[in-house]
């Protein structure tokens, strides 16, 4: 089991577990949590949702890179793959309840995007934030290039969709990318304050309140998400995947004189 599910009064809560690749997510953890997510929207006795990870070293650290080599043979694979994610994605901002984010380690990449689709995030004071596709090979588009600059302000998200540099618990607190940021020992009391405050509410204006706020989110999701999901299939199999892929297993620098070689042998 890659996701453990319980409820607890009205609270249910959705965690990741697989700490042993950083809460990576392959195809049945996204089936999982796009399940249980449908779940706790449908049972009213629920009113809140924390979504967390295992262990204290990572929140999700996004696509299980295993997976993704076999991509680059069987791009439609990715296609299948991706069909999973933006499942999971619109289960969790979609949810009929509102979702907090327990933090509790590394937020990368697509982990990163699973935190987008909460509606508050709570993060641990030695989190650190990034995403690092476009030094590896992939399109940040499921869910950062649609809704970061809503939430840290476009030269903001410019600096961490592009530059790929860590962005530190605190610095992600300023810019607004979290609620709050708290040491490790309070973390579960800061997430119990929240889900205090989300559950002494009136549920059908809740729904009805996310529904609003979710406006501009939903627009840029809406008119971007399928042609991301069409360019990624192909991009799977370029020069560019496969040498990202490649120097993230050696470990090394990306080696751009070889790609450039690739690139012009393959036009």
């Amino acid at each position: 089991m890659t996701v453990h599910y319980s409820v607890e009064g009205r609270r249910a809560t959705v965690r990741l577990d697989r700490p042993e690749v950083l809460n990576a997510l392959d195809r049945a953890t996204l089936e999982a949590l796009r399940d249980h997510f449908r779940e706790a929207s449908a049972d009213h006795s629920v009113g809140v949702v924390v979504l967390t990870g295992t262990g204290d070293k990572a929140f999700c650290t996004g696509a299980d890179l295993s997976e993704q080599r076999a991509f680059m043979s069987r791009p439609n694979d990715y296609w299948d793959w991706m069909g999973r994610f933006i499942e999971a994605m619109e289960a969790i901002k979609g949810c009929s309840k509102p979702v907090v984010a327990r933090l509790n380690g590394m937020v990368v990449g697509g982990g990163n995007e699973l935190n987008l689709a909460c509606d508050l995030a709570i993060a641990v004071d030695d989190a650190t934030f990034r995403h690092v596709g476009p030094s590896r090979g992939s399109l940040p588009a499921g869910g950062a290039t649609q809704w970061m600059t809503l939430i840290v302000g476009d030269r903001r998200a410019r600096e961490v969709l592009l530059l790929n540099r860590p962005i530190s618990a605190r610095q992600a607190l300023d810019w607004g990318w979290v609620n709050r940021v708290v040491p490790r020992a309070e973390l579960d009391a800061a997430v119990d304050d929240y889900c205090t405050a989300l559950t002494d509410k009136m549920p059908e204006i809740v729904r009805a309140t996310k529904v609003e706020l979710d406006f501009w989110k939903d627009m840029a999701w809406s008119m971007t998400i399928r042609m991301a999901r069409e360019w990624l299939t192909i991009h799977a199999a370029s020069a560019e995947v496969a040498e990202g892929l490649a120097s993230f297993d050696d470990k090394r620098p990306v080696d751009y004189e070889a790609l450039r070689r690739a690139i012009e042998a393959a036009t």
